[in-house]
């Protein structure tokens, strides 16, 4: 049998725009941060390894992304899978993968066991095709509160099939890591993720950028949603919804 309760963290960070030691060192402290309060899964937002924006007068070779991306495993999660080893705990974070074909924006999913899976972003909006491949299939990470599902950002808010995927197999959570920012507008990241746990039954954790990247500000928002006793309502079980005051402030 499945176990039922679990800790989850989910943070707010204001990446540093091509700045990889430092994202990684930070990275690395909320990880053992989550271990040491006990929490038994964290999540952390789309490329936060490296900072998000784009350049687009840049030649994809010379790319912030492209010299910075690694392949998975690698030195980044390596050091990372460590962590994870030594405090039990399940990580997913985002950052650029150098695969022999091309780069991905990549989800880097971590266990107690160290890494064990790889989602690449299905659904790439503007400006990500200037660098990126798209992914090809779900992914289903098994833990011992049964599978969850990992979506990045826009995966989550156009595209409602794939948690729907998800709840099919069995899902009672999905991992949501984001990069959503101001000039995305406003509400449809939040009613997203609202309906889709209300409709669907089921538990988001979701961890956005927070702040000044290069050109954005991303909304941040980190937070959990899920299902209320009202059926017809979401309830916010941890962080601050997106585009409330004090959304993009870094915190787990």
């Amino acid at each position: 049998m499945n176990r039922d309760v679990l800790t989850v963290s989910v943070v707010t960070m204001n990446a540093a725009w091509g700045d990889k030691v430092r994202n990684l060192n930070r990275i690395k402290g909320y990880i053992e941060c989550a271990g040491k309060r006990g929490s038994d899964l964290i999540v952390l937002p789309e490329m936060a390894l490296t900072g998000y924006d784009d350049v687009p007068e840049t030649p994809i070779d010379q790319k912030m992304q492209a010299r910075l991306a690694e392949t998975i495993p690698g030195p980044a999660t390596d050091e990372i899978a460590e962590l994870t080893k030594r405090y039990g705990i399940y990580a997913f974070l985002g950052m650029p993968e150098c695969a022999p074909e091309g780069l991905y924006n990549s989800m880097a999913v971590f266990s107690p066991e160290g890494l064990c899976a790889v989602y690449r972003k299905m659904h790439l909006p503007p400006p990500e095709p200037n660098w990126a491949l798209r992914g090809e299939k779900p992914v289903l990470v098994e833990t011992p509160w049964g599978p969850v599902g990992v979506s990045i950002c826009y995966d989550s808010y156009y595209f409602p099939e794939l948690m729907r995927y998800y709840v099919a197999k069995g899902a009672r959570l999905v991992v949501n890591c984001t990069a959503h920012a101001h000039c995305h507008g406003r509400y449809l990241a939040k009613a997203s993720l609202e309906v889709g746990s209300v409709v669907n039954g089921i538990f988001i954790a979701s961890s956005n950028l927070g702040g000044p990247d290069l050109t954005n500000w991303f909304w941040g928002g980190s937070s959990i949603v899920g299902p209320s006793r009202n059926k017809r309502e979401p309830h916010y079980y941890a962080g601050i919804p997106f585009y409330e005051d004090g959304c993009d402030e870094e915190a787990m």
